[in-house]
Parts: C-alpha cells; structure tokens; sequence
C-alpha cells in the first residue's frame, strides 16, 4: 500500500483494453459472496457497475460492467460438498497461455493447485492456485474472453497487490512459476514492483505493515475520482472501513470491505507518474 498504483497494464496508454494481457499480468477479479443480488445492487451504486445474475449454464455468474466494457464478475458462494460456504473473498487472476502448463510449474515451485484447470464454455480456461505463503489467486487462459475490458478510471480496477507473509518465498515463486520478477520500488521502502516483459503490473509487500493476524492474500484496488466521499458513500450502504483514506505517494487510499465482507482497496491515483 506504499507505492503508485498506476496501471494494471502500463502498456496501455488508455482505459479501454483491446488486446490481450501478457500472461503474468492481471486481468479479471471476482468476488464471491452469499447474496449475489444485494452485491450486484452495492457495487452498481458504488461504482456505477451494471450486471444482472447470469444464466444457469454459468452457474448465474454475473459480468459486470462499466461504459457497456466488462469490469468484474459477481458470483453466488456455494460449497458443492454441502460444507460451511466459502468466505465473501474477492481473487485476482492472472493471463497465461496455458493453464495446465502454469499449474504444473506451480506445483513444482512449491505452490499448490486448488482448484484444477476447467473450461468455461468458449470463453476461457481457469484454475486457482495458493503460493507457499498460502496466498490465492486465479489464472486465465483467455478464449473468447480476455478479461477487464476497461481500467484504470472510476470504478474500473487499477492495481493489484500481493500482501505476503514471506517476500522472498514469494518472489521466487513468481518467477518460477508465472514468468513475474519482483524489484524494489524506488521511493517506497519495503514495497515491491511485480514486473511482466519489463512492465510493471502490480505490487508486492510484507505483512509487517498490517495489521496482525492477516493471512497472505492478493488485494484489489479500484480507481475512484473522489477517494473521502466514496468511503462516505460505502459507510451509508453497509461497509465497513478498515484503513481509513489517508495520502501517500501514489495519492489517496483506503482499505474497505463491503457489507458482506469483500476487503478491496480505493485510490485517487494523483500521485507523480514514474520516470
């Protein structure tokens, strides 16, 4: 949370995405929660998102989005096996060429494949995987779908940040499994720039600068225009905050969770572009 978080694909000089994500880069976040509707109703009058429950045949995946370009999916939590339902979590994914190829370098460097590669009808290949320090997050194989089709402005993702309780663990394993380096940031003490071909396309940090007792997780940053009054606006609906907006280099942030629990991040990326 200490460095600029100024692009989900730098390559990009616009918003909107028309060509596909280097694999390693982020491209899709989800989030899984108990009342998929009262979800869809929160985050459209947060972020502006339009979606509606899906189709049976996508288990009622809903595709938000922002200017008519996909943003974010929204999912019911179920437990197939009739088990406690999964916790209100919100998972970044990461482009690959090929999902069964990455799972196998994620075994062999130490991670673990939790949920094995599966198509999604025409649109993609998918699995979800934990690093050694137990952090998840998603890969993609994109078909018919790439992913975000907008970033980058309000309401649309802009940043996604690995939060590890073993940075050196972390970083190899990026590297040997997902083709990710890992660099210091220059100007952010203890804050890593997560790099694909060169390009820098998310961040890494230690847990030391949170809170005791959090596990290592991936988290989501969106943009907003106006950093206060869009907390304010979430405290109306239900969220709960839980580091309030204060400025550093890359601008204005804050760590929220929505009223079911979903933990994301918002910025008013202002702060000064990098060299």
């Amino acid at each position: 949370m200490g460095a600029r978080p100024t692009t989900v694909l730098e390559a990009l000089d616009m918003p909107d995405v028309t060509g596909p994500y280097a694999p390693g880069t982020p491209c899709w976040v989800d989030l899984m929660v108990p009342d998929q509707q009262a979800a869809l109703d929160f985050y459209r009058d947060l972020f502006g998102w339009q979606g509606e429950v899906g189709p049976p045949e996508t288990g009622g995946y809903a595709v938000c989005t922002l200017r008519g370009k996909p943003v974010a999916g929204i999912m019911t939590a179920t437990s197939p096996d009739g088990g406690p339902t999964p916790p209100t979590v919100w998972t970044t994914y990461l482009a690959t060429a090929d999902v069964d190829a990455t799972e196998k370098k994620v075994a062999k460097a130490g991670g673990t494949v939790m949920m094995p590669a599966t198509d999604v009808m025409t649109l993609g290949r998918m699995s979800l995987i934990s690093d050694p320090t137990d952090a998840v997050v998603g890969l993609w194989q994109a078909k018919d779908f790439p992913g975000a089709g907008v970033v980058n402005e309000h309401g649309a993702l802009i940043w996604n940040e690995l939060d590890t309780s073993d940075t050196g663990a972390a970083t190899a394993f990026l590297s040997a499994a997902l083709g990710i380096q890992a660099a210091p940031m220059e100007g952010a003490d203890g804050y890593f720039a997560l790099n694909v071909d060169g390009r820098t396309v998310g961040g890494m940090q230690g847990l030391d600068k949170l809170p005791e007792g959090v596990p290592s997780h991936w988290l989501a940053y969106f943009s907003v225009d106006d950093t206060d009054s869009t907390v304010d606006a979430l405290i109306r609906a239900g969220g709960n905050v839980l580091v309030p907006p204060f400025d550093m280099m890359a601008g204005r942030m804050s760590v929220v969770q929505d009223p079911q629990g979903g933990t994301f991040a918002v910025i008013n990326a202002t702060g000064p572009q990098p060299a």
